[in-house]
C-alpha cells in the first residue's frame, strides 16, 4: 500500500481533511473547556500526580509524538512493569480515572494533538513505540497503518475493544487497513457519528 500521490482523489481529501480536522478540534475545545477544567480538577484532587498524561506513539510514516490525556493512572504506573498493554478492571487506575476511561473522557486534551496536527479525528489509533516495533516483527504489513495520521477514533474503534491478545490487534489493522482505503468525507462522518452512538449508548468501547 503506497501513500497517497498528488493530484489524486485521495490526496486532495487528505489536504481537506488536514484543514477540517483543525477548525473542528478547535471549535470541539472551545465548546468542552469547561468540562475539561472540572474534569482537570477532579484528577488533581483525587490522586497524587500531574492533571494530564505524556505519552510517546507513533504517528504517520513513524514519526513519533507525544499524545495527551487527562491522567487515569496512578504516578509512576508502569516503573515495576514496564510497557504493558490496558486491561479491564486495571488495579492501577484511579477513581476518577476509571469513570474517564468509561466515558472516553479522557481523551479531550487529544485535540490539541489535532491542532498541532499530530493527529486527526479519525485515523488508525496511535501505538506505543515498543508495540509498533514488536508488531512490525509479527504482522505483515502492519507499517501500511503508518501511512495517515492516527486519530482519536477509528473504524476499529466502533467495531472492536481493547487489545488483549496478538489476535486483536491483527483484527484491528484488518479494520484500520480498509479504512485507509476507503477513506473520504462520508466515510469519516459515518465513523463519527458511530463513536458518538457508541459513547452515548450500550456497548462503547
Amino acid at each position: 500500500m503506497a501513500a497517497a500521490q498528488p493530484g489524486t482523489r485521495q490526496h486532495r481529501f487528505m489536504l481537506f481533511k488536514e484543514v477540517s480536522d483543525r477548525v473542528l478540534a478547535l471549535v470541539a475545545l472551545i465548546v468542552l473547556l469547561p468540562v475539561l477544567a472540572i474534569l482537570a480538577l477532579l484528577v488533581k484532587l483525587t490522586s497524587r500526580g500531574p492533571v494530564f498524561f505524556r505519552q510517546q506513539r507513533v504517528g504517520q510514516y513513524g514519526r513519533p509524538f507525544y499524545i495527551l490525556k487527562l491522567r487515569t493512572m496512578v504516578l509512576d504506573a508502569e516503573s515495576k512493569t514496564g510497557p504493558i498493554w490496558a486491561v479491564d478492571n486495571d488495579p492501577r487506575v484511579t477513581r476518577i480515572g476509571r469513570f474517564l476511561r468509561l466515558s472516553h473522557l479522557d481523551e479531550i486534551p487529544q485535540l490539541f494533538n489535532v491542532l498541532m496536527g499530530h493527529m486527526s479525528l479519525v485515523g488508525p489509533r496511535p501505538e506505543r513505540p515498543v508495540f509498533v516495533a514488536q508488531f512490525r516483527r509479527q504482522i505483515p504489513n502492519y507499517e501500511d497503518r503508518l501511512l495517515v495520521k492516527p486519530g482519536i477514533t477509528g473504524l476499529a474503534q466502533v467495531y472492536h475493544s481493547y487489545d488483549a491478545t496478538l489476535r486483536d490487534v491483527r483484527k484491528k489493522l484488518a479494520y484500520d487497513l480498509l479504512y485507509i482505503k476507503r477513506m473520504c468525507m462520508m466515510t469519516d462522518v459515518i465513523i463519527l457519528f458511530l463513536t458518538v452512538r457508541c459513547l452515548t449508548g450500550r456497548g462503547a468501547k
